[in-house]
């Protein structure tokens, strides 16, 4: 009985750190089983299904090359002639649509990929062929979102580009370039 009592106290951290260790191996994933695709959000697909920059412009919105959405919201602060307005209107709704097209043909793929786990009919050769299709679509909506900046950047003013950045709190901190190429 002594000899119980002694172990006691020893074996309780080590039924604490069994405890522990099983409690962090609960999945992040834990309740998107029940997704109708299950690796895209609701907001996901509403993004995709709606033409929305869902990041994709990234690395021409923080690199001094605004977006159309964002350049209509700031018309007034921007100072946007009646032409700029009317060229970026313009430009918004073309990428629009193409994003849309696009946007829905990826949730399709996504959905086409999981059913083919879903049902377990998914191989090797179904897998990269449905893989291929995603990454070319992503590939494809990607090049809409950017290259709709490149086009917006060349319909504005270096003045109304550096205002741009300040107003959407880029270059507070003394970021932006000292090497600028524009032609407008």
């Amino acid at each position: 009985m002594k000899n119980r009592l002694i172990l006691l106290p020893m074996l309780v951290p080590i039924l604490l750190l069994s405890i522990n260790a099983h409690a962090g191996t609960e999945s992040p994933y834990r309740g998107e089983q029940q997704r109708d695709i299950k690796s895209l959000s609701q907001s996901d697909i509403d993004g995709y299904l709606n033409g929305k920059g869902m990041g994709f412009a990234k690395a021409a919105e923080l690199n001094h090359y605004p977006g159309p959405r964002h350049v209509l919201d700031l018309s007034k602060e921007l100072e946007l002639s009646d032409k700029q307005l009317k060229q970026t209107q313009t430009l918004f709704n073309e990428m629009q649509t193409k994003a849309i097209t696009l946007g829905k043909q990826l949730v399709k793929s996504e959905q086409k990929l999981d059913q083919l786990f879903a049902q377990g009919s998914v191989d090797k050769n179904s897998l990269e062929t449905t893989l291929q299709d995603i990454g070319a679509i992503q590939a494809k909506l990607r090049n809409v979102h950017l290259s709709t900046h490149l086009e917006q950047k060349q319909l504005l003013s270096k003045h109304q580009i550096m205002m741009y950045d300040r107003i959407r709190g880029y270059g507070a901190n003394g970021s932006h370039s000292k090497n600028h190429n524009h032609s407008h």
